[in-house]
């Protein structure tokens, strides 16, 4: 094995050599050096084909998490932040949202959000569109906990959003968030995935002397107490800090600046059982979705079970509407009346009729794709709000560079220009929609954007999976089944309250009549025997 003698970890980028944190873990020496993970694979790319498909499938996602500020006039920016930088899975944190809700945000992202006032507080977690139908259990803990469990190709990942209290809060308020996250984190079973994103409000710093099972050394500046709750969270969970084991310039692990301050609050965690499939962490820099925070993302790779493609029959309709045009209408009456034989006077026989008509609209009107329309929310995002953000965004890049009060004033002010721009659009936006509502185009258009929001409003689109006695959920079909029969067998052998209590009065009479009849026996053999039998020798009615 070659060994790299810079301290770096090598990128993945490069041929034959993989990184994986828990090959960080390994491979890191006293002297701090790093050796290759992996080796170049030989065999040529038929081979190595052949390899991956005996190992089974794999799933490569992009996790992140972001303190937002937020999220209000934000929400299509993040959007396109996520699918610029191809992150499918957000937590976010300081949503200042209020309510319990889920909604579209815009580019096929949905949110999951919760809090309880609108000034402070609040976490969510953003979908990428696959996977929001994967959504099984959506758990709100409080406006700092919430958690999300996704089922992946069988895989069951649990995706966890927090947002700690600052330094000067409370203790009693630290406690009782360390309290809730740990809650969340005993109710998950030990087989199924966690990531957490968050912004712990802590430094975890640099180096990892006596810590070394739970984080590396790739930290910033000294840990506080705010940081050692961090490590000793992930010591209790059996946890590994993601963003300390990864070797990367100091611009790509602060995720805080905010005047001449400089550090890193902002954390993903998972199982140090799985940083193998974790393959790079670090910043991104050169947004401006957020002012002080940075986004932290992540690579991992699951492996997941082979499973066989199920055909889904999309259905595709006729685009009816474009009779309205006078050209399309005219072509759709000839090429009608050809199929029809030149005929005026429709047939008697109404269902071929109707097949001929149904034929002919699809060839001249052509059919639709049978996808859902997105973004019925964000159809003001026009030119000139996403031109107005991307000049924010240069002033962002601009200031990081060179933190001049020039520049400053000129971020702060496309900030505020931005905002203005996007309150205009939707304000046009809406003032037009409202004309139009006396119109059936209108109507129309309300009573769609009316069923998007409730369709985005709802956690579980569909119900897939179903758990056992203990709460796991069962993927597989053999486990399914089992579980249905077992609940089906219990549900039909059951005896119901009313047949109890029938049971038990027909039990009592059976022993009174049985007690009623010895005590006639016994007063009949005393009259036989010629003794004196009194009133309370006869049994009387119970």
């Amino acid at each position: 094995m070659r060994i790299v003698s810079t301290n770096f970890i090598p990128d993945q980028s490069r041929p034959g050599l993989t990184t994986t944190a828990i090959g960080a873990v390994d491979l890191q020496g006293a002297g701090g050096n790093w050796a290759t993970v992996g080796r170049r694979s030989r065999g040529g790319r038929r081979v190595h084909r052949q390899r991956e498909k005996r190992k089974g499938k794999s799933v490569g996602l992009r996790i992140g998490t972001l303190n937002v500020g937020t999220m209000t006039g934000k929400g299509r920016e993040l959007a396109d932040v996520m699918e610029r930088r191809k992150v499918d899975i957000l937590c976010v944190q300081e949503t200042r949202w209020k309510g319990s809700k889920a909604r579209s945000i815009g580019a096929g992202f949905k949110l999951f959000y919760y809090g309880v006032d609108s000034k402070r507080n609040g976490v969510g977690v953003v979908l990428k569109e696959e996977f929001v139908r994967n959504v099984l259990e959506v758990k709100r803990v409080s406006d700092r906990v919430m958690s999300l469990k996704l089922e992946i190709k069988r895989v069951m990942l649990n995706v966890v959003s927090g947002y700690a209290p600052q330094v000067g809060c409370e203790l009693e308020e630290k406690e009782r968030f360390w309290s809730e996250l740990d809650e969340v984190m005993e109710s998950i079973p030990t087989g199924e995935r966690v990531v957490i994103g968050a912004d712990f409000n802590g430094h975890v710093g640099e180096g990892n002397a006596g810590d070394e099972e739970v984080m590396g050394k790739f930290g910033v500046k000294e840990r506080n107490l705010e940081g050692q709750m961090v490590v000793d969270f992930a010591k209790r969970m059996d946890m590994g800090v993601v963003n300390t084991y990864f070797q990367k310039r100091e611009e790509h692990r602060v995720t805080y600046k905010s005047g001449g301050r400089r550090t890193q609050v902002d954390y993903i965690l998972c199982r140090r059982g799985n940083l193998k499939e974790i393959s790079d962490c670090k910043v991104v820099v050169g947004e401006s979705v957020a002012r002080q925070h940075r986004m932290v993302v992540c690579r991992m790779t699951l492996m997941v079970c082979k499973t066989k493609r199920s055909k889904i029959e999309i259905e595709k309709k006729t685009k009816w509407w474009k009779l309205k045009k006078e050209e399309c209408c005219e072509e759709f009456r000839q090429k009608l009346r050809q199929a029809l034989g030149g005929q005026v006077v429709l047939p008697d026989d109404w269902e071929t009729t109707a097949e001929v008509i149904r034929e002919t609209g699809r060839k001249v009107l052509g059919v639709s794709s049978g996808r859902r329309k997105e973004d019925k929310e964000t159809w003001w995002w026009n030119e000139e709000v996403q031109e107005s953000i991307q000049r924010k965004r240069l002033a962002k890049k601009k200031w990081d560079m060179d933190r001049t009060e020039e520049n400053r004033q000129e971020y702060k002010e496309l900030q505020r220009r931005v905002k203005r721009e996007v309150s205009k659009a939707k304000q046009k936006a809406y003032y037009e929609l409202y004309t139009r509502l006396d119109t059936r185009e209108g109507e129309k258009d309300l009573y769609r954007l009316a069923r998007q929001r409730d369709r985005d409003g709802k956690d579980v689109q569909k119900v897939r999976v179903i758990k056992d006695r203990e709460g796991r959920v069962l993927t597989s079909e053999e486990s399914v089944q089992s579980r249905w029969k077992e609940y089906f067998e219990e549900l039909m052998n059951e005896e119901n309250e009313r047949e109890k209590r029938v049971e038990v009065v027909n039990s009592v009479e059976q022993k009174v009549d049985k007690i009623r009849k010895d005590e006639v026996r016994k007063a009949l053999k005393r009259m036989k025997s010629g003794k004196a039998v009194g009133p309370d020798d006869i049994p009387v009615e119970v």
